[in-house]
């Protein structure tokens, strides 16, 4: 398994950042709902069978919810 990069502690003291804005956090959100898109895409190409089988297995969750 691949180490880990060395992340800085959020709880370090003297690492006070400013707090983060609403815009700056829906970037970074949006941000990484498209890389979890892409991601999900590459795994449907790389595996299609298995991305045919949870397409169904979704659809029918889908029709057995009930509002």
């Amino acid at each position: 398994m691949p180490e880990l990069p060395n992340l800085p502690d959020d709880d370090a003291p003297g690492s006070a950042r400013p707090a983060e804005t609403d815009a700056e956090r829906r970037r970074r959100r949006a941000r990484f709902l498209r890389e979890l898109a892409e991601a999900r895409e590459l795994r449907d190409r790389v595996q299609p069978r298995r991305a045919k089988t949870a397409r169904l297995r979704h659809q029918m969750r889908m029709r057995t919810f009930r509002w």
